[in-house]
């Protein structure tokens, strides 16, 4: 039996983890934290567990070998830190960091402690997303050029922020926006298909902007400009405020291209039979759930996990867009 504990139930993405905990019979949720005590108390009867109010006697529990940690934003820092002292092996809601400092410190301290690290970037298990980084791994779309992924969807037109997730919409609990919020995944999936073969990232730069207002002064939309020491490019955009239709994504390379739209790829290679522009299904299997893959890495199974290294660079490159947007 596994046994673990949320530090933090603040993430709108909570209510599904509880569920997909309820799916794991070898899983045990012993305490839940959290400074908001209702909220607390109420995921603690959602999970048949403990509300504790106090964070160092969860950690002090030898029997609990792992947290959670879906706090807002802001609130993630003395919380990893905590935990990576304890020994606790995490899974941190992405994005782990509101800066580059503190993306750091999270960084050494889980890398010091040796503990199973994960965190929300889920994108990476899709086939399409598998299937870009493989062809790139494997040379067939020659030296790439350019990259362009959209994550988006209508929070802010719909109201998804309005009642117990206000604080996704607050930049002082969030740390950014909707560019912060859905840019995350895409610079994850930038960085991960891209920097195989790409090397690392040399310079960046954004363009913010709000559509409705509706939460005050915080960006609702943005598009971000990612150079890599290669002299490719990529192009994250993020939107709360796209009303339906979904961007299509793509990557280019100077002997083939990748074109997914609402999940069909169309896939072309001078270097590969049969990629003539047309559909391609031959695509890898999905992987699990971030979140599941967790608790397998937990088991001793085999499981692709995102590491520390990388959701604290992924945090170190949004501060700086952040920083260098135009709006």
């Amino acid at each position: 039996m596994l046994t673990t504990a949320f530090l933090g139930v603040a993430h709108i993405h909570t209510p599904n983890f509880i569920k997909r905990l309820a799916e794991m019979p070898d899983v045990r949720v012993k305490y839940v934290y959290d400074h908001d005590e209702e909220r607390g108390r109420k995921a603690a009867a959602q999970t048949n567990s403990a509300f504790a109010a106090d964070v160092a006697a969860i950690l002090a529990d030898p029997e609990v070998g792992s947290v959670l940690i879906c706090s807002e934003t802001t609130r993630h820092l003395p919380l990893v830190l905590q935990s990576a002292s304890a020994g606790k092996h995490m899974f941190v809601e992405k994005p782990i960091a509101a800066d580059a400092d503190e993306a750091e410190r999270m960084a050494e301290a889980v890398t010091n402690a040796g503990v199973v690290f994960q965190t929300g970037f889920f994108m990476r298990g899709s086939p399409q997303a598998q299937f870009m980084r493989r062809e790139v791994e494997a040379g067939n779309l020659g030296k790439i050029t350019r990259m362009r992924h959209t994550t988006c969807h209508q929070g802010s037109l719909a109201g998804w922020f309005d009642g117990d997730y206000r604080w996704i919409a607050d930049s002082a609990e969030a740390g950014g926006g909707g560019f912060a919020d859905l840019g995350a995944h895409s610079l994850d999936l930038l960085l991960w298909i891209m920097c195989c073969s790409c090397g690392p990232v040399t310079n960046v730069s954004s363009c913010l902007g709000s559509a409705t207002a509706r939460y005050g002064a915080i960006d609702e939309y943005g598009v971000g400009l990612v150079a890599f020491e290669s002299g490719a490019v990529g192009v994250l955009e993020a939107s709360w405020v796209d009303p339906k239709l979904r961007s299509p994504i793509e990557i280019h390379g100077t002997r083939g291209e990748i074109l997914v739209v609402d999940g069909e790829v169309r896939y072309y290679s001078e270097l590969l039979e049969g990629a003539d522009g047309g559909v391609w299904t031959d695509l890898p299997p999905a992987k699990p759930h971030a979140f599941d893959l967790f608790f397998e890495a937990l088991r001793g199974n085999e499981a692709a996990l995102v590491s520390i290294e990388e959701a604290a660079e992924e945090a170190r490159i949004m501060d700086v867009l952040y920083r260098s947007s135009i709006a």
